[in-house]
Protein backbone atom coordinates (compact mmCIF):
# COMPACT_ATOMS: atom_id res chain seq x y z
CA UNK A 1 0.00 0.00 0.00
CA UNK A 2 1.43 3.26 -1.09
CA UNK A 3 2.16 5.61 1.76
CA UNK A 4 0.86 9.90 1.38
CA UNK A 5 3.05 11.99 3.69
CA UNK A 6 1.70 15.24 5.06
CA UNK A 7 4.13 17.00 2.19
CA UNK A 8 2.39 14.88 -1.06
CA UNK A 9 -0.71 15.64 0.10
CA UNK A 10 -0.61 19.15 0.68
CA UNK A 11 0.26 18.85 -3.87
CA UNK A 12 -2.96 17.59 -3.39
CA UNK A 13 -4.52 20.66 -2.13
CA UNK A 14 -5.38 23.53 -4.05
CA UNK A 15 -6.62 26.90 -1.82
CA UNK A 16 -8.80 28.77 -2.68
CA UNK A 17 -6.16 32.21 -1.92
CA UNK A 18 -3.73 30.16 -3.96
CA UNK A 19 -5.57 30.06 -7.58
CA UNK A 20 -4.02 30.92 -10.48
CA UNK A 21 -6.22 32.30 -12.91
CA UNK A 22 -5.75 34.06 -16.06
CA UNK A 23 -7.78 36.17 -17.94
CA UNK A 24 -7.23 36.11 -21.45
CA UNK A 25 -7.63 32.23 -21.88
CA UNK A 26 -10.06 32.58 -24.70
CA UNK A 27 -11.15 34.16 -27.51
CA UNK A 28 -13.38 36.51 -26.20
CA UNK A 29 -11.26 37.70 -23.52
CA UNK A 30 -11.68 42.19 -24.42
CA UNK A 31 -15.13 42.29 -26.04
CA UNK A 32 -17.36 44.07 -23.71
CA UNK A 33 -18.80 42.54 -20.74
CA UNK A 34 -16.31 39.48 -21.52
CA UNK A 35 -12.75 41.33 -20.43
CA UNK A 36 -12.84 41.20 -16.48
CA UNK A 37 -13.68 37.32 -15.92
CA UNK A 38 -10.99 34.94 -14.25
CA UNK A 39 -10.62 31.25 -15.82
CA UNK A 40 -9.05 28.37 -13.54
CA UNK A 41 -7.64 25.33 -14.33
CA UNK A 42 -7.56 23.49 -11.21
CA UNK A 43 -7.51 19.85 -12.26
CA UNK A 44 -6.03 18.43 -15.95
CA UNK A 45 -5.89 20.37 -18.80
CA UNK A 46 -8.97 22.08 -19.42
CA UNK A 47 -9.95 23.69 -22.35
CA UNK A 48 -8.14 27.29 -22.11
CA UNK A 49 -7.09 28.19 -25.90
CA UNK A 50 -3.99 29.99 -23.95
CA UNK A 51 -1.08 27.97 -23.12
CA UNK A 52 -0.15 30.52 -20.29
CA UNK A 53 -2.78 29.11 -18.20
CA UNK A 54 -1.74 27.62 -15.22
CA UNK A 55 -2.69 23.75 -14.37
CA UNK A 56 -2.85 23.59 -10.60
CA UNK A 57 -2.87 19.33 -10.62
CA UNK A 58 -2.04 17.70 -14.19
CA UNK A 59 -2.89 14.26 -13.13
CA UNK A 60 -5.65 12.29 -15.28
CA UNK A 61 -8.89 11.78 -13.38
CA UNK A 62 -11.46 10.90 -15.94
CA UNK A 63 -13.07 14.96 -15.69
CA UNK A 64 -11.79 18.29 -15.70
CA UNK A 65 -12.60 20.54 -12.80
CA UNK A 66 -11.84 24.48 -13.27
CA UNK A 67 -13.18 27.35 -12.49
CA UNK A 68 -14.38 31.16 -13.64
CA UNK A 69 -14.67 33.54 -11.13
CA UNK A 70 -16.67 37.01 -12.59
CA UNK A 71 -18.04 40.32 -11.34
CA UNK A 72 -21.03 41.95 -11.31
CA UNK A 73 -22.29 42.14 -15.05
CA UNK A 74 -19.73 39.94 -16.44
CA UNK A 75 -20.28 37.50 -19.32
CA UNK A 76 -18.84 33.93 -20.72
CA UNK A 77 -19.79 34.37 -24.29
CA UNK A 78 -21.97 31.72 -26.17
CA UNK A 79 -19.98 28.36 -26.74
CA UNK A 80 -20.89 25.01 -27.14
CA UNK A 81 -18.67 21.82 -25.36
CA UNK A 82 -18.08 18.03 -26.41
CA UNK A 83 -18.52 16.94 -23.47
CA UNK A 84 -20.18 17.52 -19.88
CA UNK A 85 -20.11 20.74 -18.34
CA UNK A 86 -21.44 20.86 -14.50
CA UNK A 87 -21.67 23.55 -12.57
CA UNK A 88 -21.16 24.23 -8.71
CA UNK A 89 -22.31 27.41 -7.32
CA UNK A 90 -19.90 28.42 -4.91
CA UNK A 91 -20.80 32.41 -4.78
CA UNK A 92 -23.18 35.10 -6.24
CA UNK A 93 -25.70 34.82 -8.81
CA UNK A 94 -25.42 33.67 -11.91
CA UNK A 95 -27.80 33.05 -15.50
CA UNK A 96 -27.00 30.31 -17.81
CA UNK A 97 -28.28 31.76 -21.08
CA UNK A 98 -28.94 29.55 -24.19
CA UNK A 99 -28.62 29.76 -27.90
CA UNK A 100 -26.18 31.24 -30.16
CA UNK A 101 -28.02 34.44 -30.23
CA UNK A 102 -28.74 34.16 -25.99
CA UNK A 103 -32.28 34.51 -27.11
CA UNK A 104 -33.24 30.72 -26.57
CA UNK A 105 -34.09 30.73 -22.51
CA UNK A 106 -32.29 31.10 -19.66
CA UNK A 107 -31.50 29.47 -16.33
CA UNK A 108 -31.17 31.60 -12.75
CA UNK A 109 -28.57 29.95 -10.01
CA UNK A 110 -27.56 30.88 -6.48
CA UNK A 111 -25.14 29.67 -4.36
CA UNK A 112 -25.35 26.40 -3.41
CA UNK A 113 -27.40 25.15 -7.16
CA UNK A 114 -25.87 22.80 -9.13
CA UNK A 115 -26.31 23.03 -12.78
CA UNK A 116 -24.99 20.70 -15.88
CA UNK A 117 -25.33 21.73 -19.61
CA UNK A 118 -25.90 19.12 -22.55
CA UNK A 119 -23.61 18.68 -24.45
CA UNK A 120 -23.46 20.01 -28.44
CA UNK A 121 -25.81 23.53 -27.81
CA UNK A 122 -24.51 26.78 -27.52
CA UNK A 123 -24.60 28.53 -23.79
CA UNK A 124 -23.32 31.19 -21.97
CA UNK A 125 -23.17 32.82 -18.17
CA UNK A 126 -23.05 35.86 -16.49
CA UNK A 127 -22.97 37.32 -13.25
CA UNK A 128 -26.21 38.56 -11.84
CA UNK A 129 -25.48 39.98 -8.34
CA UNK A 130 -23.44 42.57 -7.02
CA UNK A 131 -19.50 41.97 -5.94
CA UNK A 132 -17.06 38.88 -7.28
CA UNK A 133 -18.68 35.15 -7.61
CA UNK A 134 -16.60 31.63 -8.19
CA UNK A 135 -18.52 29.20 -10.13
CA UNK A 136 -16.92 26.02 -9.97
CA UNK A 137 -17.04 24.13 -13.17
CA UNK A 138 -16.41 20.04 -14.25
CA UNK A 139 -15.91 19.21 -17.63
CA UNK A 140 -16.01 15.45 -18.87
CA UNK A 141 -13.29 13.05 -19.54
CA UNK A 142 -9.60 13.50 -19.69
CA UNK A 143 -9.65 15.36 -22.90
CA UNK A 144 -12.89 17.45 -22.96
CA UNK A 145 -11.86 18.82 -26.66
CA UNK A 146 -12.30 22.65 -27.31
CA UNK A 147 -14.86 24.58 -26.96
CA UNK A 148 -16.87 25.80 -30.74
CA UNK A 149 -17.67 29.52 -30.08
CA UNK A 150 -20.90 31.29 -31.35
CA UNK A 151 -20.46 33.15 -34.78
CA UNK A 152 -20.86 36.37 -33.03
CA UNK A 153 -18.28 35.66 -30.52
CA UNK A 154 -15.62 35.33 -33.80
CA UNK A 155 -16.23 39.34 -34.99
CA UNK A 156 -16.37 40.93 -31.70
CA UNK A 157 -12.67 38.67 -30.89
CA UNK A 158 -11.30 40.24 -34.29
CA UNK A 159 -12.13 43.76 -33.62
CA UNK A 160 -10.08 43.74 -30.34
CA UNK A 161 -7.01 41.69 -31.74
CA UNK A 162 -7.76 38.28 -31.05
CA UNK A 163 -7.25 35.17 -33.55
CA UNK A 164 -8.15 31.55 -32.99
CA UNK A 165 -5.81 29.08 -34.66
CA UNK A 166 -7.34 25.35 -35.99
CA UNK A 167 -6.12 23.14 -32.68
CA UNK A 168 -7.31 25.92 -30.35
CA UNK A 169 -4.67 28.15 -29.84
CA UNK A 170 -5.20 31.73 -29.43
CA UNK A 171 -3.18 34.57 -30.90
CA UNK A 172 -3.26 38.28 -29.78
CA UNK A 173 -2.32 40.91 -32.16
CA UNK A 174 -2.08 43.80 -30.12
CA UNK A 175 1.21 42.18 -27.97
CA UNK A 176 2.99 41.55 -31.63
CA UNK A 177 1.88 38.15 -31.99
CA UNK A 178 1.47 36.72 -35.81
CA UNK A 179 -0.38 34.30 -37.37
CA UNK A 180 2.24 31.33 -38.24
CA UNK A 181 3.43 31.19 -41.66
CA UNK A 182 0.67 28.03 -43.08
CA UNK A 183 -1.20 27.94 -40.19
CA UNK A 184 -5.34 27.82 -40.30
CA UNK A 185 -7.41 29.86 -38.50
CA UNK A 186 -11.06 28.82 -36.59
CA UNK A 187 -13.74 29.63 -38.59
CA UNK A 188 -16.54 30.53 -37.25
CA UNK A 189 -19.65 27.77 -37.44
CA UNK A 190 -21.67 26.94 -40.52
CA UNK A 191 -25.33 27.10 -40.67
CA UNK A 192 -25.26 23.31 -40.75
CA UNK A 193 -23.26 23.35 -37.95
CA UNK A 194 -25.44 25.56 -36.09
CA UNK A 195 -27.97 23.27 -36.79
CA UNK A 196 -26.33 20.45 -35.11
CA UNK A 197 -26.61 22.72 -31.91
CA UNK A 198 -29.83 23.13 -31.91
CA UNK A 199 -30.69 24.51 -28.18
CA UNK A 200 -33.23 21.56 -26.37
CA UNK A 201 -36.92 22.88 -25.13
CA UNK A 202 -36.41 25.11 -22.28
CA UNK A 203 -38.77 21.91 -20.10
CA UNK A 204 -36.10 19.20 -20.59
CA UNK A 205 -33.17 21.96 -19.77
CA UNK A 206 -34.82 23.05 -16.16
CA UNK A 207 -34.15 19.09 -15.18
CA UNK A 208 -30.80 19.74 -15.37
CA UNK A 209 -31.10 22.20 -12.22
CA UNK A 210 -30.81 21.52 -8.95
CA UNK A 211 -31.52 23.83 -6.10
CA UNK A 212 -29.60 23.63 -2.87
CA UNK A 213 -32.35 23.39 -0.89
CA UNK A 214 -34.04 20.34 -2.58
CA UNK A 215 -30.61 18.48 -2.09
CA UNK A 216 -31.77 15.40 -0.04
CA UNK A 217 -29.50 13.02 1.79
CA UNK A 218 -29.64 9.36 0.22
CA UNK A 219 -30.03 6.99 3.90
CA UNK A 220 -28.63 4.09 1.88
CA UNK A 221 -25.56 5.94 1.30
CA UNK A 222 -22.42 3.89 2.95
CA UNK A 223 -21.24 7.23 4.43
CA UNK A 224 -24.68 8.20 6.32
CA UNK A 225 -24.53 8.26 10.02
CA UNK A 226 -25.05 10.72 12.99
CA UNK A 227 -25.06 14.17 11.34
CA UNK A 228 -23.52 12.73 8.20
CA UNK A 229 -25.58 13.17 4.77
CA UNK A 230 -24.53 11.99 1.12
CA UNK A 231 -26.96 13.44 -1.53
CA UNK A 232 -26.85 12.39 -5.10
CA UNK A 233 -26.52 14.98 -7.46
CA UNK A 234 -26.06 13.92 -10.69
CA UNK A 235 -25.99 9.92 -11.50
CA UNK A 236 -25.90 8.63 -15.20
CA UNK A 237 -26.43 4.91 -13.70
CA UNK A 238 -27.53 2.97 -10.66
CA UNK A 239 -24.41 2.88 -9.08
CA UNK A 240 -22.94 -0.30 -6.40
CA UNK A 241 -22.72 2.09 -3.59
CA UNK A 242 -26.14 2.50 -2.96
CA UNK A 243 -27.02 5.46 -5.34
CA UNK A 244 -30.11 5.17 -8.08
CA UNK A 245 -29.18 7.05 -11.04
CA UNK A 246 -30.19 10.70 -11.06
CA UNK A 247 -31.71 13.31 -9.64
CA UNK A 248 -30.32 14.42 -12.96
CA UNK A 249 -29.55 12.44 -15.73
CA UNK A 250 -29.23 13.30 -19.20
CA UNK A 251 -29.35 11.93 -22.66
CA UNK A 252 -25.21 12.69 -22.52
CA UNK A 253 -23.13 10.69 -20.45
CA UNK A 254 -21.35 12.62 -18.01
CA UNK A 255 -18.98 9.57 -16.73
CA UNK A 256 -18.58 11.06 -13.35
CA UNK A 257 -21.12 11.50 -10.38
CA UNK A 258 -21.19 14.09 -8.54
CA UNK A 259 -22.63 14.21 -4.61
CA UNK A 260 -23.14 16.47 -1.82
CA UNK A 261 -21.75 15.61 1.64
CA UNK A 262 -22.71 17.25 4.60
CA UNK A 263 -21.44 17.13 8.23
CA UNK A 264 -22.54 18.77 11.34
CA UNK A 265 -20.89 20.08 14.14
CA UNK A 266 -18.59 17.02 15.29
CA UNK A 267 -19.82 14.23 13.00
CA UNK A 268 -17.16 12.13 11.36
CA UNK A 269 -16.69 9.60 8.72
CA UNK A 270 -14.23 6.87 9.82
CA UNK A 271 -11.45 5.54 7.13
CA UNK A 272 -12.05 3.95 4.33
CA UNK A 273 -10.90 4.09 0.56
CA UNK A 274 -12.00 5.00 -2.79
CA UNK A 275 -11.81 2.85 -6.00
CA UNK A 276 -11.99 6.06 -8.32
CA UNK A 277 -11.13 9.45 -8.06
CA UNK A 278 -12.23 11.26 -5.33
CA UNK A 279 -12.12 15.11 -5.56
CA UNK A 280 -13.85 17.42 -2.62
CA UNK A 281 -14.66 21.11 -3.50
CA UNK A 282 -15.59 22.62 0.31
CA UNK A 283 -18.57 24.56 -0.37
CA UNK A 284 -19.11 25.86 2.78
CA UNK A 285 -17.72 25.59 6.90
CA UNK A 286 -14.55 23.38 7.44
CA UNK A 287 -13.94 19.90 7.02
CA UNK A 288 -10.93 18.04 8.67
CA UNK A 289 -9.37 15.05 6.35
CA UNK A 290 -7.42 12.83 7.74
CA UNK A 291 -4.87 9.69 7.06
CA UNK A 292 -2.45 7.53 8.50
CA UNK A 293 0.25 9.99 8.29
CA UNK A 294 -1.27 13.29 8.27
CA UNK A 295 -4.51 15.70 8.32
CA UNK A 296 -5.61 18.47 6.28
CA UNK A 297 -7.85 21.87 7.14
CA UNK A 298 -10.27 22.51 4.18
CA UNK A 299 -11.74 25.80 4.63
CA UNK A 300 -14.66 27.30 1.95
CA UNK A 301 -13.40 27.27 -1.61
CA UNK A 302 -10.41 24.65 -0.99
CA UNK A 303 -10.68 22.06 -3.62
CA UNK A 304 -8.40 18.42 -2.51
CA UNK A 305 -8.09 15.26 -4.62
CA UNK A 306 -7.53 12.24 -2.85
CA UNK A 307 -5.47 9.51 -4.06
CA UNK A 308 -6.90 6.00 -5.19
CA UNK A 309 -6.83 3.55 -2.14
CA UNK A 310 -5.62 5.76 0.43
CA UNK A 311 -7.75 5.06 3.39
CA UNK A 312 -9.18 8.45 4.71
CA UNK A 313 -11.80 9.83 7.33
CA UNK A 314 -13.75 13.17 7.34
CA UNK A 315 -14.40 15.17 10.34
CA UNK A 316 -16.06 18.76 10.68
CA UNK A 317 -14.50 20.47 13.68
CA UNK A 318 -16.20 23.70 13.46
CA UNK A 319 -19.31 24.96 14.66
CA UNK A 320 -21.34 25.38 11.31
CA UNK A 321 -21.94 22.56 8.95
CA UNK A 322 -19.58 21.59 6.42
CA UNK A 323 -20.87 21.38 2.97
CA UNK A 324 -19.30 19.25 0.46
CA UNK A 325 -19.38 19.00 -3.59
CA UNK A 326 -17.55 15.49 -4.47
CA UNK A 327 -17.12 14.63 -7.71
CA UNK A 328 -16.32 10.95 -8.25
CA UNK A 329 -14.25 9.14 -11.95
CA UNK A 330 -16.79 6.73 -12.33
CA UNK A 331 -20.65 7.03 -13.46
CA UNK A 332 -20.82 4.23 -11.01
CA UNK A 333 -18.78 4.53 -8.15
CA UNK A 334 -17.84 1.05 -6.03
CA UNK A 335 -18.86 1.54 -2.08
CA UNK A 336 -16.22 2.44 -0.32
CA UNK A 337 -13.85 -0.06 1.57
CA UNK A 338 -13.89 0.84 5.24
CA UNK A 339 -10.03 0.67 7.06
CA UNK A 340 -11.41 -1.38 10.07
CA UNK A 341 -12.90 -4.53 7.48
CA UNK A 342 -9.07 -4.18 5.76
CA UNK A 343 -7.40 -4.88 8.96
CA UNK A 344 -9.59 -7.70 9.57
CA UNK A 345 -8.69 -9.47 6.18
Amino acid sequence: MTEWTQSQMERRLVRYADLKGLRNAFIDARTPGSDRKENFTIIGPGVSENPAQVVHIPEAHGFNFGAARQPFGCTNSQHSHLTAETFLVHTGKWRFVFGANKDEGYLDVEPGDVATVPTHMFRGFEKRDDGTGFLAVVLGHDDPGKVVWAPSVFKMAEDFGLKLLKGGKLIDTTLGETVPQGAELEQPPSPEKLRELATPPMDELRTYALKAADMAGNPASPLAGEGVEEAALIGDVDAPDGFKAGPITGHWQHGFALRRLKLATGATVPPHSRAEQEVIFVQSGTLQVSWADGTLILGAGDTLTVPVGLAHSFRNPASADAIAFVIRGSAAPAAPQWATAQAAQ
